[in-house]
């Protein structure tokens, strides 16, 4: 039997080159693609010919518009509307690629390490720019609380700074990992059940339970890192 981290792997579907650089296309680069699409074709069904009185898929289009759209006010206030394009973008392409990793011989692209940091490091790259644009000099006040003693200040601009750069990593981490994790555990039971032959019929349930509860980490994944880049814009345009 295969190894269960065989899923994980990316491989060439088209091989290319541009000198001794490998841009090859990948399997990780087509489920992105599809993310990408599916995420378009879903907002696109959905608003094409709205009625005033919004049919099923009318209706989960603005639902899912409209939680996007409370969960950056509630963490941002009126001065966050104007990323909404920017959240909504990483929230559901994240989720898609999530909920296209559940699919069998399927990739999940988020399980990638080198890819969610990839996100991780646009969020933190904009919110930087943000915080600059937005107060100029008085960012780097966001590395001294206030209130603070002048003469903590060799101690706490450090720590404050390290935890600020912290944020990508820790964001990248957490979402690979649990996607990581989760599939990992999938295949192990799957492999276990077949194993088994026909006694593996009793572990059906099991699966199906974990196969529930990995669509859930799917959604709860992308939320967080939807929360925490909400949380991350407030700071950056609050000084908090």
């Amino acid at each position: 039997m295969e190894s269960p981290l065989h899923q994980f792997e990316v491989k060439k579907l088209i091989p290319l080159y541009l000198g001794n650089v490998d841009v090859s296309f990948t399997n990780s680069a087509l489920f992105m693609m599809l993310a990408t699409l599916l995420a378009l074709a879903f907002f696109w069904a959905g608003t094409f010919r709205p009625t005033l009185v919004p049919k099923r898929l009318q209706s989960f289009v603005e639902l899912s518009y409209e939680f996007v759209a409370n969960l950056l006010e509630e963490n941002v206030g009126d001065k966050g509307r104007r990323y909404l394009p920017f959240v909504a973008s990483l929230f559901f392409f994240i989720l898609f690629g999530n909920l296209l990793g559940m699919l069998p011989y399927a990739f999940t692209f988020t399980s990638q390490l080198i890819l969610t940091f990839g996100l991780a490091a646009i969020v933190f790259i904009v919110v930087l720019l943000i915080g600059i644009f937005t107060h100029g000099f008085k960012f780097l006040k966001m590395f001294m609380p206030d209130g603070a003693p002048l003469l903590m200040a060799p101690i706490l601009i450090p720590i404050e700074m390290i935890s600020y750069l912290s944020r990508p990593v820790s964001l990248s981490v957490r979402l690979f990992a649990n996607l990581m994790a989760g599939h990992t555990m999938l295949k192990v039971f799957a492999l276990f059940t077949i194993s088994l032959g026909i006694f593996g019929l009793s572990t059906i349930i099991l699966n199906s339970v974990l196969i529930g509860f990995e669509f859930l980490v799917a959604f709860l994944q992308a939320y967080v890192f939807t929360v925490l880049t909400c949380l991350y814009l407030n700071d950056a345009i609050h000084l908090h």
